[in-house]
């Protein structure tokens, strides 16, 4: 068959380094196949199936350093994983028989016990046989924390198959956006991550959840899975109907040409590298100091950066050489026809490095405060209707009683024209529709305290370049916020009385538990702004991907939805809330918000204050593109993230109802809340329309000055300790 497109020239500066244990592996994995009923009679492989697929290669290659039995232990994983993808292929996707396939993944977390005394089941079939196995062999070397989320990977690898397998059977294809965040589960690369930590050095618990950490392996399984979806184009799309490859979703997307769509994948794919490396410099040494990691701590932490390393220059060069992806003619293809041996994917790394270099320089070279006129608003899909609040003008005194009484129009960054101006109770009014008259006031209140910290990071530390302050301030808004009895931070500035006020306002009827999670999405939301600080200083417009994800941060996405599921009771289980349908709902809805946000505020960011932080230019940047090009772009994808939306309400959260046994009132309760997500959405289009923050003529007003006559004053990092 001939192929669909030419594989393009791929950036992977590291050489592929061969671990030398490599026929132990492959021998031990042979028998181990056999041994688990997954060869001759499983009507999925054979012998000569498992041969030329090659996982002790794929394994010697991506872990180069571990010894033989490590490696032995790994490439049965490997082997698990893929005759698990290949029997769910035939068994269920083929058939497209989604409740068999549910049922069939239902019982694999029973062979995942946490504590090894626990019993499992008999296994039924290869996969359930494999796992229970493989999982007795693994866990005691490791820790709990590590178990924990081994088995939480491993469990959305295989739950996220029904996802798919859905895909499938409506025949359609995801968004770019959708597609990103669900073939990180399914795809399996979070999971390799976590055998990574057991070939090489496991990640301190300490460290394990934070921002940096997460984005080294969040860019791995990016890395991994696009340069997967190249190679497998042929096999995934054009022999078995797969929905779920990348370059399938951009050509649908831009509708564009296959080839196209594949450079457009290995330009992405080039980025979450480029993002690899730039968090492993920068943000990893700085947490290691941040956390005072010891020197063994800070020696596994590397470790283990280095092992995701190693997977992608190793697992390169397995995808040159295995038959089960297109690969006709690729060793041979190198632009200076150089060697093909091992570790020659990486052999032109001139060229490559010529050009990838050149993306990278483009992220740092942006000129602020570039004349783009006013910002163009393009029709915006909306189907759902707006209502307000009867309780609009009450919230709007109150809001300006409440930022008087906080200080925040004493400080120099607001006065009480931007306040009005900016109107935060009508986006409270149409968000919240039928809120009470106390409700509105707290939400309004939320609001205006969020953006005025929007503003205030970049005017105050932005302006003077002082991030040690702006750390401080976050350091202390946390402490703003206690929790069983800790001791409260006492406010010395208007950002903590406003935060102290409404935090002892808004969870004085709630549990531990949920004040923690309140917590945690305000501390979210404060921390994005240092990253966005952090971006200012260098003049560094974000990765595309790390953008849209970080954004729902620093939009306060998180902080809004947090509070909307505070009221919905015990007929919700919390595993609902955690399910895959409605974390896509509630990422599709911020999503369609903050580039709402992005395409209103483009003129004020880009020409009035310098910003990186917008998504047109983030699209701009990568595609090299003009403002209407990528306005474009972003309008499509709003489009397609508000259909998505409407799309999983429809047809997802049905089949999240069944799948779960929600009763009448859960049921009812969740149709509620999408309502209020709905409501959501309209409030904030509204809002935009609405406020005079964004207009040409507001902007040129306020165009000398952060307020009339004064400058923005600044505590000492003294005074704020």
């Amino acid at each position: 068959m001939t192929q669909p497109f030419e594989l393009p020239h791929f950036y992977m500066p590291y050489p592929a380094r061969l671990n030398p244990h490599l026929e132990e592996a492959r021998a031990h994995s042979s028998r181990w196949a056999r041994d688990m009923g997954m060869l001759e009679g499983s009507g999925i492989w054979e012998q000569s199936d498992l041969d030329a697929h090659d996982y002790g290669l794929l394994c010697a290659y991506t872990h180069p350093d571990c010894d033989g039995p490590a490696l032995s232990l790994i490439t049965d994983w490997y082997v698990w994983v893929f005759f698990f993808d290949d029997h769910f292929l035939d068994m269920y996707k083929r058939t497209q028989d989604r409740a068999a396939g549910k049922a069939h993944l239902d019982r694999l977390p029973l062979f995942m016990p946490m504590d090894l005394a626990t019993p499992v089941p008999e296994p039924r079939n290869p996969v359930e046989a494999g796992l229970a196995d493989l999982w007795a062999r693994t866990v005691p070397a490791m820790s709990v924390d590590w178990r924990r989320r081994f088995a939480e990977s491993t469990e959305h690898l295989l739950n996220e198959s029904l996802w798919e397998l859905s895909n499938i059977n409506e025949g359609r294809i995801a968004n770019p956006v959708e597609y990103i965040e669900m073939r990180r589960k399914v795809g399996g690369a979070p999971w390799s991550a976590g055998l990574v930590e057991y070939a090489t050095a496991e990640v301190p618990a300490a460290v394990a959840g934070t921002r940096p950490l997460r984005v080294l392996m969040e860019t791995f399984s990016d890395g991994v899975h696009l340069r997967n979806d190249l190679f497998s184009y042929q096999r995934e799309v054009q022999d078995e109907g797969e929905l779920s490859n990348g370059v399938l979703v951009l050509e649908t997307f831009f509708g564009c040409t296959t080839q196209q769509a594949a450079d457009t994948v290995n330009d992405i794919l080039t980025s979450r590298l480029h993002q690899f490396e730039h968090t492993a410099v920068t943000e990893v040494p700085a947490l290691a100091l941040e956390k005072g990691l010891g020197p063994s701590e800070a020696a596994a932490v590397a470790a283990y950066t280095r092992g995701l390393q190693d997977w992608q220059s190793g697992g390169h060069e397995w995808h040159l050489r295995s038959s089960r992806y297109m690969n006709e003619g690729a060793l041979a293809t190198s632009p200076l026809a150089g060697p093909t041996g091992l570790g020659t994917s990486a052999a032109d790394v001139g060229a490559l490095l010529a050009a990838a270099g050149a993306e990278r320089l483009r992220a740092f070279t942006h000129v602020p405060f570039q004349k783009v006129g006013p910002s163009i608003l393009p029709d915006f899909l909306m189907p759902f209707p707006l209502r307000l609040s009867p309780h609009l003008d009450a919230a709007r005194h109150e809001v300006t009683r409440w930022c008087h009484a906080m200080g925040i129009l004493e400080e120099g960054v607001w006065d009480e024209d931007k306040l009005d101006a900016y109107d935060l109770p009508l986006c409270a009014a149409g968000i919240g529709p039928d809120s009470t008259p106390d409700a509105l006031d707290l939400s309004s209140q939320w609001l205006a305290w969020g953006t005025y910290g929007d503003d205030y990071y970049p005017l105050v530390f932005g302006h003077r370049r002082d991030f040690a302050a702006a750390k401080t301030c976050t350091e202390r808004l946390a402490g703003c916020m206690p929790i069983e009895g800790a001791p409260a931070t006492v406010p010395v500035n208007a950002m903590e009385r406003g935060l102290a006020d409404l935090w002892a306002r808004t969870t004085a009827g709630m549990t531990a538990e949920q004040r923690r999670t309140v917590r945690d999405t305000v501390v979210v939301m404060t921390e994005s702004w240092l990253w966005e600080l952090a971006n200012q200083f260098q003049n560094r417009i974000p990765d595309p991907v790390d953008y849209l994800e970080m954004r729902r941060a620093t939009f306060g996405s998180e902080l809004t939805m947090s509070l909307c599921r505070m009221g919905h009771g015990p007929a919700v289980p919390p595993e609902i809330y955690r399910s895959g349908p409605v974390r896509s709902l509630e990422n599709a809805a911020m999503d369609y918000a903050m580039l709402l946000n992005d395409v209103f505020s483009y003129q004020k960011e880009i020409e009035y204050e310098g910003e990186v932080h917008n998504g047109i230019l983030v699209v701009q940047n990568f595609f090299g593109c003009d403002y209407p090009t990528g306005l474009g772009i972003i309008h499509d994808l709003m489009t397609q993230r508000m259909r998505q939306f409407q799309h999983v309400a429809a047809h997802e959260f049905p089949v999240l109802y069944e799948d779960f046994g929600l009763t009448a009132e859960g049921r009812a309760v969740m149709e509620g809340y999408v309502e209020e997500l709905r409501n959501w959405m309209a409030g904030i289009l509204n809002w935009h329309h609405g406020c005079r923050r964004y207009g040409a003529g507001d902007l040129a007003r306020r165009a000398h000055g952060f307020v009339p006559d004064r400058a923005p004053s600044v505590p000492s990092i003294a005074g704020l300790r």
